[in-house]
């Protein structure tokens, strides 16, 4: 179903207000609408409309080259969205989370105020990834990187902040009467 524009060569004018009102309109589309979306846009600027809808509006080409094929081809991509990225660490590791909370639970403590039930360690990511790999026997370059560990961490509940106690308190001096201005 090609797609010819109705201008027949005219260069449309693209106002502040028309892009905003493009960008606004792709950013609230998802997927095959809005490449749909994209295309038909491209194909309204006319010849040189790619590279306008990049430079003006600030979509990518690669996405904008999809767009058309799809547009032009009367077919749909598939996303597989859920096909990307890799295993979970836990597949790869197994007992993983069990060595996290096992190394984290001898140094967590509760919130000093008692104000929520969340439990803090004082253990970094990088510190907790070298403790499992001492207590796996393994190198720790052969376990998941510390940015993982601490979102493993986080999902099992703990907070990796310094409790309130150990924190240096502040002096600060009392004011004396003479100095009162």
């Amino acid at each position: 179903m090609p797609f010819s524009s109705p201008l027949k060569g005219n260069v449309v004018e693209l106002t502040n207000e028309v892009k905003e009102y493009l960008r606004e309109s792709a950013a609230a589309l998802r997927g095959f609408d809005r490449r749909h979306f994209l295309a038909r846009t491209v194909r309204l600027l006319g010849r040189g409309g790619q590279r306008r809808a990049e430079r003006e509006l600030g979509w990518n080409r690669v996405t904008l080259r999809k767009a058309l094929h799809e547009f032009d081809g009367g077919i749909r991509c598939a996303d597989a969205f859920s096909l990307r990225g890799g295993p979970r660490a836990e597949e790869d590791f197994p007992g993983l989370l069990d060595d996290i909370r096992a190394v984290v639970d001898g140094q967590c403590q509760t919130d000093p105020t008692f104000a929520s039930t969340r439990l803090y360690t004082r253990l970094t990511a990088a510190e907790v990834r070298r403790q499992v790999a001492l207590r796996r026997g393994v190198d720790a370059a052969h376990l998941p990187s510390p940015e993982t560990i601490r979102r493993k961490i986080r999902e099992a509940g703990y907070s990796l902040r310094m409790v309130a106690k150990s924190r240096p308190k502040k002096r600060c001096r009392r004011p004396t009467p003479s100095s009162r201005a």
